[in-house]
């Protein structure tokens, strides 16, 4: 066994990184799901395929080296936004990572260090990790959806991951609810509900609503200097738990628009619960308060959606990480019934 990193005894780590648009995060846990090393770097996606790809083997290297290389490691999981293919490894053609086409994630990563790898939808496996270590434990039937740079969203059925004949179903953030929308998706599509409700969405919504309001008076013109493109939904959310009409008014217009969307997504499946992560989700009440109210009104069935639980995500920051170790754990293992 290589020396000099984490792995001190027999029992090998599991690597988990969770490539996103802005990010990549990567960690090691145990085999009982405990994370004993993180890392966090920025994704560099605007460079290209090779420039994010270089981002991602430098986290991997720090981590393979603080297991102890390849003797201390049981296998990387890699989660990476959709479309992909969980049973080849392949990588097809995420919106959020530009240059990323029919790349074989699985398979580079295999070559350069030597220890199996399994790649996946990134909320796929964070529905997956938040029905075995998160908010949802307890339920079989989880429909997971996390609302940040894009919207994914994860099919749990009998605690397993629906993948579809391809491998690429479960991309419901790509669901349009308004095909005459001026908005115009990542994807091509007009109208998707990652283009009405995701982060970037949120701020040009409110970039647009202080314009028009041109004469009324907003917290969001103090908080960003007059300059509307330093907006973040994390200021959209302070101004509006401090009473700003426009912050409100374009919060309840986002769990309005989600709200449509999951009393639909509700409609088809009928899980048992609703798991919301993400960083908008993590705007709290006044998101959830909205949902609330709006599903029923949109559900063809409004008492079984009233009772089906909207639930926060528990395992928040890291449930990526988390998701991307869980296809190495027993329980992920089962549950990806490759």
């Amino acid at each position: 066994m290589a020396r000099g990193g984490l792995q001190k005894t027999m029992r090998k780590l599991i690597m988990g990184i969770d490539i996103g648009g802005t990010k990549v995060a990567g960690g090691l846990m145990t085999a009982q799901g405990r994370l004993v090393k993180s890392l966090i770097r920025p994704t560099h996606a605007g460079g290209g395929y090779a420039s994010s790809l270089s981002q991602i083997i430098s986290l991997i290297e720090r981590l393979y080296h603080a297991a102890g290389g390849s003797d201390g490691l049981e296998g990387i999981g890699l989660l990476a936004p959709g479309p992909l293919n969980p049973h080849t490894g392949l990588v097809i053609n995420p919106p959020n990572l530009p240059g990323w086409e029919n790349v074989r994630l699985a398979e580079i990563v295999e070559k350069r260090f030597g220890v199996k790898a399994k790649v996946e939808n990134d909320a796929n496996a964070a529905g997956l990790a938040e029905v075995l270590f998160g908010a949802a434990v307890g339920y079989r039937h989880v429909f997971y959806v996390t609302v940040s740079t894009g919207i994914g969203t994860g099919i749990i059925i009998n605690k397993k991951i629906y993948h579809g004949k391809n491998g690429v179903a479960g991309e419901g953030g790509h669901v349009s609810i308004d095909y005459q929308s001026p908005y115009r998706c990542g994807c091509g599509s007009l109208g998707c509900i990652e283009a009405l409700a995701a982060g970037p969405a949120l701020v040009r919504r409110a970039q647009a609503r202080l314009l028009q309001e041109h004469t009324q008076p907003s917290l969001l013109r103090d908080l960003t200097q007059h300059q509307p493109a330093r907006l973040t939904p994390q200021l959209i959310a302070r101004a509006a738990l401090r009473g700003d009409a426009i912050a409100k008014f374009i919060l309840k217009e986002t769990g309005f628009f989600l709200g449509v969307w999951l009393a639909a997504m509700i409609n088809l499946f009928d899980p048992e619960a609703v798991v919301v992560g993400g960083g908008v989700a993590q705007i709290g009440k006044p998101l959830f308060k909205t949902l609330h109210e709006t599903i029923p009104h949109y559900a063809i069935n409004p008492n079984f959606a009233r009772r089906t639980p909207i639930l926060p995500a528990k395992l928040k920051k890291n449930v990526g990480v988390y998701g991307a170790a869980a296809l190495f754990l027993p329980a992920g293992a089962e549950a990806e019934n490759f």
